[in-house]
């Protein structure tokens, strides 16, 4: 495996990015993905990262605090009117939480993440990244 830089939603992780040999390997078993939970613990990383408790996001979104911490802990399974009454309460794009959401679960389906970002584009910028995430950038073909 080799590790990659990606951008996602704006910030740089570092992802296994598969050999050509890899593809050719019997699946493993997958684990059941339950898009609750997964929802859930994008919501609570987002409220953990801002610093705010329970009950401030709650109290925004004008849903119950009992409510919310089912929902972040994957015991509910929250409506779209409620997932974007959430969002705007974390002052976060519901596409963002989705497209989080769905990384993770592909993450855990085996398939692996492309980098959106071109080369070109990378090492075009690559001089606003830090100086080793700059080399690395410059080293892909």
């Amino acid at each position: 495996m080799v590790k990659q830089p990606v951008s996602v939603n704006g910030v740089i992780r570092w992802r296994d990015v598969g050999l050509a040999e890899d593809a050719h390997r019997e699946p493993k078993e997958r684990k059941m993905v339950v898009l609750r939970h997964e929802i859930g613990d994008v919501l609570r990383d987002v409220r953990q990262r801002q610093g705010r408790t329970l009950r401030e996001v709650s109290h925004s979104a004008r849903v119950s605090l009992g409510y919310l911490s089912e929902v972040e802990r994957g015991q509910k399974e929250a409506s779209s009117e409620l997932l974007s009454s959430i969002c705007t309460a974390l002052d976060v794009p519901l596409s963002l939480m989705l497209r989080e959401v769905s990384d993770r679960v592909a993450s855990a389906e085996g398939i692996a993440i492309p980098d959106t970002v071109p080369s070109e584009f990378s090492r075009e910028f690559a001089r606003e990244f830090p100086e080793d995430l700059a080399r690395d950038l410059a080293r892909t073909p």
